[in-house]
């Protein structure tokens, strides 16, 4: 039985432990069912603490796992029966160097403490489409947004990290200090330590932008469909667009499209005219202060829910299979246990694809993102219910013209770590996944964990097998 008296003397930060009255809410996280019941969560105050927790946990033969924003619905970021180290409460803070053109991000920040304080400045970054995700494992995955159209992905505005690793080292990681850590943490995940702090380049971002909710009845589906792809074939820079296939509160279903363009309003709703000439049923776009930008699909994401998530590609929209998808969305909804929603994300990808593949670990792709996102309130128990209606509606999708079956690794649900709750993934099976997520990167992966992480306790996220 580890004590850990000894841990809580040797850290700066608080030591919560099941007899804790603050218990409940350290293992608390954004997915109900990604909550796990940790031995001990260690809120850490600074790199050094990572480096105590982390030989703590080896000492006593605890698994571990890493809470940046507790934003990962397979379990990442939980440990049962293990010690949480917390990035949250303590190293959240955000700095920006306009005169640079930088922003210092510690490990336990989220996009909206980055999206508000960088716009003071009137700059910004690439970061999320949901402000309450965390910055660590969005980055660390690779890192969609509204500005990859204009400046590719979060790790292509990567400037460094400091991260803390297996060992116990603190290391600066960079173009050139620890070149090969640098090239790993840009899409490998949380595969090779404790990453304290973030920079990132800022790039110069007016005030206000266009953007909100359209929505479209089903019947405007197929000319919905056929104005998306005229509009893709000739999309630019400072735009971008999130369709969501779903269904409303009044069990009707219908596509809500969120429209961005990093203009005025006069800008926007002239470049999206076609848009507006289907006759949606409602029309909420408007131009908003930047910072709010991330906030529009919050109440698609709320917290404390139940979630299954897991991600595919397509190159170009399919009115059939999104059709069919509303068709079975409804049915499903009906039932009255899951809330099914496709999101279907359609933002610029030629300066994503303008990086060789082999310069960042991340495995680019030249396919827009689906997300299948599958929530419910009440038991935990539904998580293979919810991968069951999942699997059902990725099908309609896969049908459909130019889908592809391996999605965005931090889209993936499909990980369910070994302590969940779904199943017990074999270590042959995890292997299998992690080399997919990681296709040609992976065999310098695995030599790069070889040297960072030969006994693989970094192991929540696609993990990979040491060389």
């Amino acid at each position: 039985m580890a004590d850990f008296t000894s841990l809580a003397r040797s850290v700066k930060g608080e030591v919560v432990t099941p007899e804790d009255p603050g218990y409940d809410a350290a293992i608390a996280r954004w997915a109900k069912n990604a909550e796990r019941k940790a031995r001990v969560v260690v809120f850490v105050k600074n790199a050094e603490d990572v480096v105590h927790a982390i030989a703590f946990a080896k000492e006593n033969q605890l698994p571990f796992a890493v809470r940046g924003g507790g934003h990962n619905a397979g379990g990442a970021s939980s440990a049962e029966g293990g010690l949480v180290i917390d990035l949250s409460r303590h190293l959240n803070n955000v700095r920006v160097d306009a005169e640079q053109k930088l922003g210092y991000v510690g490990g336990g920040a989220l996009w909206r403490d980055v999206d508000a304080e960088a716009i003071k400045y009137g700059l910004a970054t690439v970061g999320g489409t949901i402000n309450h995700t965390g910055v660590g494992g969005l980055t660390l995955g690779g890192g969609y947004g509204w500005l990859t159209g204009r400046y590719g992905l979060t790790i292509d505005n990567l400037v460094q990290v400091t991260i803390v690793a297996a060992d116990g080292s603190v290391l600066t990681v960079n173009e050139t200090e620890n070149t090969d850590l640098f090239w790993a943490v840009r899409g490998g995940g949380g595969n090779f330590g404790v990453v304290t702090e973030f920079v990132y380049r800022l790039h110069p971002q007016r005030k206000t932008v266009f953007a909100g909710h359209v929505i479209f009845t089903p019947d405007k589906v197929e000319k919905l469909v056929e104005v998306t792809k005229q509009w893709w074939d000739n999309v630019k820079a400072d735009e971008g667009m999130v369709q969501i296939a779903t269904v409303g509160p009044d069990g009707r279903p219908a596509v809500i499209t969120m429209l961005f363009y990093n203009g005025s309003e006069e800008e926007g709703r002239a470049n999206y005219k076609a848009f507006f000439d289907i006759g949606p049923v409602m029309d909420m776009a408007k131009e908003i202060p930047y910072e709010q930008l991330n906030s529009l699909q919050n109440p698609f994401a709320e917290y404390g829910k139940g979630y299954y998530l897991k991600g595919v590609t397509q190159s170009s929209p399919d009115h059939r299979s999104i059709s069919e998808v509303l068709d079975r969305s409804a049915k499903i909804a009906a039932e009255g246990i899951f809330r099914p929603a496709l999101i279907y994300e359609y933002l610029p990808l030629e300066k994503v694809n303008a990086v060789p593949i082999p310069s960042t670990a991340f495995r680019r792709q030249f396919g827009s993102n689906i997300l299948t996102s599958i929530s419910w309130e009440g038991s935990l128990e539904r998580t293979n219910g919810a991968r069951d209606v999942a699997k059902e509606l990725i099908d309609i999708v896969m049908r459909g013209e130019g889908a592809e079956e391996l999605g965005y690794a931090n889209y993936g649900h499909d990980l369910d770590m070994p302590d969940s709750k779904v199943g017990h993934p074999s270590g042959d099976h995890l292997a299998q996944k992690a080399e997919a997520a990681f296709a040609s990167n992976y065999p310098k992966l695995q030599q790069i964990k070889k040297i960072y992480d030969p006994e693989n306790v970094f192991n929540r996220w696609f993990p990979i097998t040491p060389a």
